[in-house]
């Protein structure tokens, strides 16, 4: 990584540029900043069209509008976080500021202003680098250093909202008046400036609204998921391709080789990934992934591809890390399927939303029972939950922009509501028994399921999105086995 000159902000082009401690080069000679001033060929874009959502994304920002009227409205893409010393993570914008502008630039500030019956909406963004002050070579996150940015009047035209310089924004916002909500959480100079102008229950229900406006699904953003659970796929088979390589290294090899299809098709991965071969399976969220691939174990991935729009797929499959179940393994598997077919076929139009849960959890109890592990009857085992002992999860969520989408919606509209045409739920039952449960037998310890799927509501029942993936046991082997060659 090369050692630019300067750690300093683009908020701090004002100031005169300081120089990195121990850089190099002790200074700037006044020849060279003049001869950086000049002889650069002009790069403006012209007749750009406007990106594929702008019509869903405005629709968006006039639910928004209709619902908080009069009042003054700013959603914050977010800043850098910083990784260690003076490299950052990389940037992910905001899902509240990306789902109503479908721009993902940092610093970025979307303001709705009241204006009539409705609001005049603006995105402050940083625009293009300055050369006459030498920030663009100079500055850290100079347009020499992190690349090009779009001009203001590029954005206007790709988002189609005006746009204005963002490092006017927390000096404008310090003086308006009247009523303001803001999305917290993103960007500390926007809530210091409104920190005598909000409160956090009104805040909150500016969250909980956008959140919940997530809640169904609309053209675009079922393309999109289609998208992400179709590269996904392709990621999986991928893993399969790969599963002796993995063997002489480690779970690692099996993230790696997801994380490079993620980045070849999409943004990222929508969520760490899930590489729990063995006993790891039965850890819900084993994202260390430093493990042992053995022959005969089970690998439980759990992944998902993040594409370019920020929708993400959440795909799990339980598969034989030698290409065959023993007969345990697929027993368990098989239980697991069972449930999750149940599972999908309570996902429908006018279901109350925890059917599928309730559907799925049954199957299992029954086998839990069938299998003497606890004492039945099965209505007695769901009344106590005696089978979360085992099934520990609830079967599922709703799925878009977050892995775990619309988190913030009240449980009225969310786990207590009935399902739309447009929702999107995984349904991922499972049953982990750890190796050192002493209550079941020895050949059950050690060996974790589950089995997701990313089911959308339609008008006339449910699509599995994620359906290119085999999930019935005999289709899974011969499907490794073809991969195999």
């Amino acid at each position: 990584m090369a050692d630019e000159l300067t750690p300093e902000t683009p908020d701090e082009a004002e100031e005169p540029i300081k120089q990195r401690k121990n850089g190099l080069y002790p200074g700037v000679s006044d020849e060279l900043a003049e001869s950086m001033k000049s002889g650069w060929a002009d790069t403006e874009l012209t007749g750009l069209t406007p990106i594929p959502q702008a019509t869903e994304t405005a629709a968006r920002r006039a639910a928004l509008s209709a619902r908080f009227p009069g009042e003054r409205l700013v959603i914050p893409a977010g800043k850098l976080k910083t990784r260690s010393n003076d490299t950052e993570y990389a940037f992910r914008a905001s899902t509240e500021y990306a789902y109503l502008t479908g721009d993902q630039t940092q610093d970025g500030v979307l303001v709705l202003e009241p204006s009539g019956e409705g609001h005049e909406a603006t995105i402050y963004l940083l625009p293009r680098s300055d050369r006459e002050n030498g920030e663009f070579w100079l500055d850290g996150q100079g347009e020499l250093w992190v690349g090009r940015r779009h001009s203001l009047t590029e954005a206007e035209q790709l988002l189609g909202i005006p746009a204005k310089d963002v490092r006017e924004l927390a000096a404008a916002l310090a003086e308006a008046t009247g009523p303001v909500r803001a999305v917290r959480g993103h960007d500390a100079g926007i809530e210091a400036a409104l920190t005598d102008k909000v409160t956090a229950e009104r805040d909150e229900e500016l969250r909980v609204f956008l959140s919940e406006a997530r809640l169904v699904k609309d053209a675009f953003e079922v393309a999109e998921l289609e998208k992400a659970c179709a590269a996904t796929a392709r990621g999986f088979e991928d893993v399969v391709k790969v599963l002796d390589k993995a063997e002489a290294t480690s779970e690692r090899y099996i993230e790696g080789t997801f994380f490079l299809r993620a980045r070849v098709e999409g943004n990222d991965v929508g969520y760490g990934t899930i590489a729990a071969a063995g006993p790891h399976a039965c850890t819900l969220h084993w994202v260390r992934n430093d493990g042992a691939v053995r022959s005969g174990d089970l690998l439980l991935l759990d992944a998902g591809v993040e594409t370019t729009e920020l929708y993400t797929a959440d795909v799990t499959r339980t598969l034989p890390i030698n290409g065959r179940y023993t007969e345990i393994q697929r027993k368990i598997y098989d239980a697991v399927y069972e449930a999750q077919e149940a599972g999908i076929a309570a996902v429908k139009p006018g279901a109350a939303y925890r059917d599928f849960h309730d559907a799925a959890q049954r199957v299992l109890a029954e086998k839990l029972v069938e299998w003497g592990l606890v004492e039945g009857p099965v209505e007695r085992v769901l009344e106590l939950g005696l089978q979360r002992r085992w099934t520990l999860h609830g079967t599922g969520h709703m799925l878009g922009m977050d892995v775990h989408d619309c988190a913030a919606a009240r449980t009225e509209a969310y786990v207590d509501t009935t399902l739309e045409p447009g929702m999107c739920l995984t349904v991922e039952p499972g049953l982990y028994f750890q190796a050192d449960d002493l209550t079941v037998p020895e050949e059950y310890r050690g060996i974790g399921v589950r089995i997701e799927d990313d089911i959308l509501v339609t008008e006339d029942g449910n699509r599995n999105l994620s359906d290119q993936l085999p999930r019935r046991s005999d289709e899974v082997e011969a499907w490794m086995a073809a991969l195999k060659g």
